[in-house]
C-alpha cells in the first residue's frame, strides 16, 4: 500500500490525496480545486498527477470547493466510481458544484472576449454545468458512526469534524495479505467551542494519519468575543465614521456564523441600526440547508432555538439575489454592512463591493477567516498599499481589518485535542497537510514532542506504507 499527494501538500487549498493497494485499487481522499493562487491556480487544476480513470472510490470529508471542487472535472476525465460522503456533503455539494461550474464558465466567456478580439485561440471552462450535474448520480450517501463495508478490502467509516454541516474525518480500514490496517484522514477539524456545531468526534486508533494543519502554530483570539468584536467595528464605520463595511465570507460556515452573532447583538438589544446585507444567493441557499440538519447543532444552539425559531434572522437584515440589485449597493450613500462571497475576496460579488469602497477611508474591509497570501484578500491583509482588482489599480485607503476568533479550523490547541484519543506509539506515520509550510514545520516540532512520527508530504510526493 502507497499513498501519494496531490494538493494540499505545503498549502492549503486543492485537497487531494490517493491510496493505492497492492492490488492496484486506488481510493481518493478528497478531489479539491486549488483556490487563490492566481495564475498558477490553472496550471495546478489542470495536472492531476494520477490518472482520473484508474481511480476506484472517492471519499469526499466535506463540501467546502477546495475538498470537492474538482469533482466534475474527476468525472469529465473519465472516473466512473462512487463518491462516498455524508447525506448533508451530498447535498451541499450539489449546491457549491453547480455554483462553481457557473463561476467557470462565466469566467471563461469573460476571458474569451478579449481573447476573440485579440485572434488568440479560444479557452473551454475547467468543466461546465453538464459535468457537474453528472457527479451527482455517483454520489453514495453514508451517516456518521458505523463502518461501511465498500467491498472485501475496503471499509470506511465517517466521524464528526464540527467543521461545516456534513463534515468528516474518514476512517479507511484496508486488508491485504491477510493483515487490516486504518488510515484516518482528518479532513478540517472545526473547534471544540464552536457556537453552532458539535465539538469533533473522538474516533478509533490509527496506523497512519493524515491531518490538517491551517492553524497548527497558532491560538485563535478567546479574550474577545465575535459579537463583541463586531459590534466595535461596527460601530466605528457605520455609526461614528458614517462608511461601509464589507465582509468578505464564505457562503458556507462564515457567513451563518456572523449572522449568527448579529443576531445575537439583537438579541441583547446592541445592534446598531443600520441596514445589513447578505449579498450572494449562495449564502442564502446554504443557510437554508443548515436549518435543514438541527441534528448537528451544539447542545447551545438547541437551546437558543427554543426561544428563537431563526438563530440567522435579525432586524434590518435583507437578502440580496439579483445582480441589478447587487450593483445598487454601491450607489448607496447611507451606512451599512455588507456580507458577501467569496471568503478570500478572489471571486464573487464581494470583489466589485471591494473595488467600488476600497478608496474611502471611511470604509472597511473585514477579512472573517483565513486567506491564501496570494489572494485579494490575502494582499490586503498583509498590507499592500495598492491593489490590482479587475486589471485596474486601486489605492487601498479604506480600514482593513481581520477578525481571527471565529475560524472554522481549529487550532493548536483544537487539532491536539483531535488527536488525544490516539496513543502516538501506535501511529506508523502521520502526515501534514492543509497548511503553509513554516506552520508545519513548527506544528511537526511539537507533535514529534508528543511521540509522532511526521512527514510532510511535497506535491505530487509517493510514501510507502507497511
Amino acid at each position: 500500500m502507497k499513498i501519494s499527494f496531490h494538493g494540499a501538500a505545503r498549502t492549503v487549498t486543492g485537497s487531494k490525496h490517493l491510496i493505492t493497494l497492492k492490488n492496484q485499487k486506488k481510493i481518493l481522499l478528497d478531489c479539491g480545486l486549488f483556490q487563490g493562487k492566481g495564475s498558477e491556480a490553472g496550471r495546478l487544476n489542470a495536472e492531476w498527477g494520477f490518472e482520473p480513470e484508474s481511480v476506484d472510490y472517492v471519499f469526499l470529508s466535506h463540501a467546502h470547493i477546495d475538498h470537492s471542487g474538482l469533482l466534475p472535472k474527476l468525472v469529465k476525465d473519465g472516473f466512473k466510481g462512487k463518491i462516498y460522503c455524508t447525506p448533508a456533503t451530498a447535498e451541499l455539494a450539489t449546491i457549491l458544484l453547480e455554483d462553481s461550474a457557473g463561476i467557470q464558465e462565466d469566467e471563461t466567456k469573460y476571458i474569451n472576449k478579449k481573447r476573440r478580439v485579440e485572434g488568440r485561440p479560444l479557452l473551454d471552462p475547467l468543466y461546465t454545468m453538464d459535468d457537474a450535474v453528472k457527479v451527482f448520480g455517483q454520489f453514495k450517501k453514508i451517516e456518521y458512526g458505523g463502518w461501511h463495508k465498500v467491498d472485501n478490502d475496503i471499509e470506511v467509516l465517517f466521524t464528526d469534524t464540527g467543521h461545516i454541516i456534513g463534515s468528516a474525518a474518514v476512517h479507511v480500514k484496508i486488508t491485504e495479505d491477510g493483515k487490516t490496517e486504518q488510515v484516518s484522514f482528518s479532513g478540517d477539524v472545526g473547534r471544540y467551542r464552536d457556537v453552532i456545531l458539535k465539538s469533533p468526534q473522538i474516533f478509533p486508533q490509527a496506523d497512519y494519519i493524515i491531518l490538517e494543519s491551517t492553524y497548527g502554530n497558532s491560538l485563535h483570539d478567546l479574550h474577545v468575543t465575535t459579537p463583541d468584536h463586531l459590534l466595535e467595528i461596527i460601530e466605528e464605520t457605520c455609526v461614528k465614521n458614517k462608511g461601509k463595511l464589507i465582509m468578505p465570507a464564505f457562503s458556507v460556515g462564515r457567513t451563518q456564523e456572523l449572522l449568527f452573532a448579529l443576531n445575537q447583538l439583537e438579541l441583547e438589544k446592541r445592534l446598531p441600526n443600520v441596514d445589513y446585507y447578505v449579498d450572494s444567493p449562495l449564502s442564502v441557499e446554504t443557510t437554508e440547508l443548515l436549518k435543514k440538519y438541527p441534528e448537528y447543532f451544539n447542545k447551545n444552539m438547541q437551546k437558543l432555538l427554543k426561544v428563537d425559531g431563526d438563530p440567522f434572522k435579525f432586524k434590518g437584515l435583507k437578502y440580496i439575489q439579483t445582480v441589478e440589485e447587487s450593483k445598487l449597493l454601491n450607489f448607496r450613500q447611507e451606512p451599512c454592512v455588507i456580507i458577501s462571497a467569496s471568503g478570500m475576496a478572489d471571486a464573487g460579488r464581494v470583489k466589485h463591493h471591494i473595488r467600488n469602497n476600497i478608496e474611502n477611508s471611511k470604509n472597511t474591509i473585514l477579512m472573517t477567516g483565513y486567506c491564501e497570501p496570494n489572494s485579494l484578500g490575502g494582499r490586503l491583509m498583509n498590507g499592500a498599499k495598492e491593489v490590482s482588482i479587475f486589471g485596474q489599480r486601486h489605492e487601498v485607503h479604506a480600514a482593513i481589518k481581520s477578525i481571527r476568533s471565529m475560524s472554522a479550523h481549529g487550532d493548536f490547541e483544537d487539532l491536539s485535542q483531535f488527536l488525544a484519543c490516539q496513543d502516538p506509539k501506535l501511529v506508523k506515520q502521520l502526515f501534514l497537510v492543509h497548511g503553509e509550510y513554516e506552520v508545519q514545520e513548527a506544528f511537526k516540532d511539537r507533535l514529534m514532542k508528543k511521540g509522532f512520527e511526521v512527514s510532510i508530504p511535497e506535491m505530487h510526493q509517493v510514501f510507502g506504507l507497511s
